[in-house]
C-alpha cells in the first residue's frame, strides 16, 4: 500500500474509531462483490483480491483446491494442471489464478467505493453499538435536541438517544438545551444502527447519581442495598457500611445535607428516605417505614409477610398519602406489609395467640415473645388477678351480705349473675361496682325491706 493510502487509513481509524484491519477487510468484499456484479460470476467462484490501492494495482484471484478428479472447474483443479502454478502440488492445495479483468481497474474501483462507504458506516455504527451496549444502566449526561410527540431525543455526543414519555420524570418539563442527567436504560440494534433508549423515572438512576455523590459508595465501603421508587414524587433506599467505623447514613446524607440535597436537585425535589439495611427482617421491615415510629412487628417468614403495629397518630404518616410509604416500604423489603395502630396489639395477640404461639421465634421478634407470653400465662391466673382487684372493692363485702341475706331483687341477681358469669370467662367488668351502682344497689334493699 503506497503512503498517501495508509494516511488515509489512519485518518479514518482516529476519527471514526474503526481499525485499520476492518477497513481493509471492507474493502477487499467490497472489491469481490463489485467484480462478481460486474463480470457475471455469481458466487460459484471462490475469489480473492489483493490491492495496494483503489485505483490501480488491483489484482483478482480465483481460489482453487487440487483434487485428483475435478468434479467442479470453478473451485477445482487437478494436481497435473496445479503444476503451472504450484512446484510439486498435492492433493488439498489451494491454487490462487490470477483473473483480474484489463478493465476492472477504476470501473470496479468505483462501484466498490459505495460498498466501501457502507460497510464503514457499518462498521462504525457496530463500533458504537459495542461502546454502549457495555454501558446499559450507566449514567450519562446528554442535552435535550429536539422533541416530538413528547419523546425528547438528546445529544450524547457520537449517538442521538431517545428518552420516551413513560421514562421522563412525570411533571418534569424538558426544553431543548436543557442538560439532564439520564441512565442508559437499553441499547437496541436497527436497521438504521443502534439506538439507546434513556430514562430519568428509573430506580437505578437514584442508586447511580447516588454513586457519583458519595465517593464511599463508589470505593465499596457503602453499599445500596436496594432502592424502590415513585419517580417525582418519592424514593427509598436501604444502605449498609462494610466497615463499622463509617457511618453510611452520615456518609449519603454529607455535611449539612448537601450530597442528598445534590441528589434531590437533580431530580426535581424528590424527597428520598435513607434507611439502614438490615438482615434481621423485622428490623429491617420497621426501618422500611421512615419516618415514622414502629412499636412492634410480628412477620411470617414462609408467606412473607408482617404486622407492623405504629402509634396511633402515626398511622397516617406510616402508610403515607394514598397508601405511597407503605407501598414504597413493600417494594423495598420485597414483602407484604399491614399497618395497624398500637392500640389493638393486645387485642391482636389475644386474637392470634394460637397462631402466634405455634411459630418458631423467628416469626416475632423478642419483644413480641415477651408479650405473647405473659397473654398465656394469663389464661392461667387471669381470675386470681381480677379477683384480687375486685376484692379491693368497699362493696364487695356488702354485696355477698346482701345476697346471703336473701335480698333476690332483680337488680342484685343480674349483678351476681353478671359477676358470676365474668368469674367464669376470667374476666370481671369492674363497672359493675362503682359507687353509682352501689347507691341503687343499697336504694334496693331499702324499698325491698318496707316490702
Amino acid at each position: 500500500m503506497n503512503q498517501e493510502f495508509l494516511e488515509a487509513l489512519d485518518e479514518i481509524e482516529k476519527t471514526r474509531g474503526i481499525s485499520k484491519e476492518q477497513i481493509i477487510d471492507s474493502i477487499k468484499a467490497a472489491l469481490v462483490s463489485s467484480y462478481k456484479k460486474n463480470y457475471n460470476t455469481g458466487s460459484q467462484i471462490d475469489v480473492d483480491v489483493e490491492f495496494e490501492n483503489l485505483d490501480d494495482r488491483v489484482k483478482v484471484f480465483n481460489k482453487k483446491t487440487v483434487v485428483d478428479e475435478v468434479e467442479d472447474e470453478n473451485t477445482e483443479i487437478s494436481v497435473l494442471n496445479a503444476q503451472e502454478y504450484l512446484s510439486n502440488p498435492s492433493v488439498g492445495d489451494v491454487v490462487r489464478i490470477e483473473i483480474t479483468p484489463k478493465n476492472f481497474g477504476r470501473i470496479a474501483a468505483q462501484t466498490a467505493k459505495q460498498i466501501v462507504i457502507q460497510k464503514i458506516r457499518d462498521a462504525e455504527r457496530e463500533a458504537i453499538y459495542g461502546d454502549f451496549v457495555n454501558r446499559e444502566n450507566d449514567i450519562i449526561t446528554g442535552e435535550i435536541n429536539r422533541i416530538r410527540k413528547g419523546n425528547a431525543f438528546v445529544d450524547m455526543g457520537r449517538l442521538e438517544g431517545i428518552l420516551p414519555l413513560n421514562e421522563q420524570i412525570p411533571n418534569e418539563v424538558l426544553n431543548v438545551g436543557d442538560k439532564k442527567k439520564m441512565l442508559i436504560l437499553e441499547v437496541k440494534k436497527t436497521g438504521k444502527g443502534p439506538q439507546v433508549v434513556l430514562s430519568r423515572s428509573h430506580p437505578n438512576l437514584v442508586k447511580k447519581l447516588f454513586e457519583i455523590e458519595v465517593p464511599e459508595i463508589m470505593d465499596g465501603v457503602v453499599e445500596i442495598a436496594q432502592v424502590s421508587r415513585e419517580a417525582g414524587s418519592r424514593s427509598k433506599i436501604a444502605i449498609f457500611s462494610r466497615d463499622k467505623d463509617v457511618d453510611p447514613l452520615g456518609a449519603c446524607v454529607g455535611l449539612q445535607g448537601n450530597r442528598v440535597k445534590t441528589v434531590v436537585d437533580e431530580l426535581n425535589g424528590e424527597k428520598i428516605d435513607i434507611i439502614l439495611w438490615s438482615s434481621d427482617m423485622a428490623e429491617y421491615i420497621k426501618n422500611s417505614l421512615a419516618p415514622s415510629d414502629v412499636t412492634h412487628v410480628i412477620i411470617n417468614e414462609d408467606e412473607r409477610s408482617s404486622v407492623v403495629f405504629v402509634p396511633g397518630d402515626q398511622l397516617s404518616l406510616a402508610i403515607g398519602k394514598e397508601g405511597q410509604n407503605a407501598r414504597l416500604a413493600a417494594r423495598l423489603t420485597n414483602w407484604k406489609i399491614d399497618i395497624k395502630s398500637d392500640d389493638t396489639y393486645k387485642d391482636f395477640l389475644r386474637e392470634h395467640a394460637d397462631e402466634l404461639e405455634g411459630l418458631s421465634e423467628d416469626f416475632y421478634n423478642d419483644d413480641n415473645h415477651d408479650e405473647l407470653d405473659e397473654i398465656h400465662e394469663d389464661s392461667n391466673d387471669y381470675a386470681d388477678d381480677d379477683y384480687e382487684e375486685y376484692s379491693d372493692h368497699d362493696y364487695e363485702d356488702e354485696y355477698k351480705s346482701h345476697y346471703d341475706n336473701g335480698y333476690n331483687d332483680e337488680y342484685s341477681d343480674e349483678l351476681y349473675d353478671d359477676y358470676s358469669k365474668y368469674d367464669e370467662e376470667l374476666e370481671i367488668d369492674n363497672e359493675y361496682f362503682d359507687e353509682d351502682y352501689s347507691d341503687d344497689f343499697h336504694d334496693s334493699d331499702e324499698e325491698k325491706g318496707d316490702e
